[in-house]
C-alpha cells in the first residue's frame, strides 16, 4: 500500500523521535538506569563513633562552635545492607552547627576567645619585658605601656601595676634593671608568643614589636638593654633580625 504525503510525514516524525542522541537517547537512560541500580545494590556506608568533643573556630561558619571528633569504620554494603570491612577512615571533626566535616588539624586553630587572650597575654608580657629592660622610673614609658595593654584587652592595668609586677619580676629573677635579656625573661617572651605567633599575619606580628619599640621610645632612644629585649621579641614572632632592625628604626621616625 502506497503511503500518502501526510502519512510519510507521521512517520518520519516518529523515526526522528526514536534517533539515539549523546545524553538524550534510549541508550544513554539505560546506562543511568542500569547505573543507578547498581548503586543501590553496591555501595559503601561509614559508620561514625564519637571520640571527643569541645569547642573550635569553624572555618564554615566563621565562628566558635562547639564539635564532636568523629571516627569512622568503611563497610561495603549489599542492597543496603554492610556485608564486608572495608578499613578505617578519620578521625574527622564535625561542626554541630553546619554539620560540615573537616580535618583532625582544624583543632590546631585557637577559638576566637582563646586567640584574643593569647593576644592580650602577649602585649602584657612585651610590655613588662621593655619595662624590665628599661627601667620604671620614666612615667612616660609607664603610661605608653598601660594604654598598650588596656588597649589589647586589660581594661583596668593601670601604670603603678606594671611598675609593681616589674619590681616583682627583677625581685624574683635577681634581675637588675637595664641589664640585657636574661634567661628567664627570654623564656616568658617565648612562652607567650610562641604559640601565637603562627595564627598572626605579618602585620600583626610586626605590630606586637612596633607596641614595644614605642614603649621603650617613650623616654628617649633606644638603651643596648631595650634593644636586646626587642631582639628577642622579634625571634620569638619569627621576624627575620634584618626586619627587626627596619621596624625598629621605622617606629623612631616621627609620624
Amino acid at each position: 500500500m502506497w503511503l500518502t504525503s501526510r502519512h510519510r510525514g507521521d512517520v518520519a516524525a516518529g523515526l526522528r523521535r526514536c534517533d539515539v542522541l549523546p545524553g538524550w537517547g534510549r541508550n544513554s537512560r539505560f546506562v543511568r538506569a542500569r547505573a543507578l541500580g547498581v548503586s543501590r545494590i553496591l555501595g559503601t556506608r561509614t559508620a561514625w563513633t564519637t571520640v571527643g568533643d569541645g569547642e573550635f573556630f569553624c572555618p564554615g561558619c566563621g565562628g566558635d562552635r562547639n564539635y564532636q571528633r568523629l571516627a569512622g569504620r568503611r563497610r561495603f554494603t549489599f542492597l543496603g545492607m554492610p556485608v564486608l570491612p572495608r578499613g578505617d577512615t578519620g578521625p574527622v571533626v564535625e561542626c554541630a552547627a553546619c554539620c560540615h566535616h573537616f580535618g583532625a588539624d582544624v583543632l590546631d586553630h585557637p577559638t576566637t576567645t582563646r586567640f584574643s587572650a593569647m593576644l592580650r597575654d602577649a602585649v602584657h608580657t612585651v610590655a613588662l619585658a621593655v619595662l624590665a629592660a628599661g627601667g620604671t622610673s620614666s612615667r612616660t614609658s609607664l603610661e605608653t605601656a598601660a594604654h598598650a595593654v588596656r588597649s589589647a584587652g586589660f581594661d583596668d592595668c593601670t601604670e603603678e601595676q606594671l611598675a609593681a609586677l616589674v619590681e616583682a619580676l627583677a625581685a624574683d629573677t635577681g634581675r637588675v634593671h637595664g641589664g640585657h635579656c636574661g634567661p628567664g625573661l627570654a623564656i616568658e617572651l617565648h612562652e607567650a608568643l610562641d604559640p601565637l605567633a603562627p595564627h598572626l599575619a605579618p602585620t600583626g606580628r610586626e605590630g606586637i614589636l612596633l607596641q614595644g619599640a614605642r614603649i621603650a621610645l617613650a623616654d628617649g632612644p633606644y638603651t643596648p638593654a631595650e634593644r636586646d629585649a626587642l631582639a628577642t621579641v622579634g625571634a620569638a614572632l619569627t621576624i627575620p633580625a634584618d626586619d627587626v632592625t627596619r621596624l625598629l628604626a621605622t617606629a623612631r621616625t616621627p609620624s
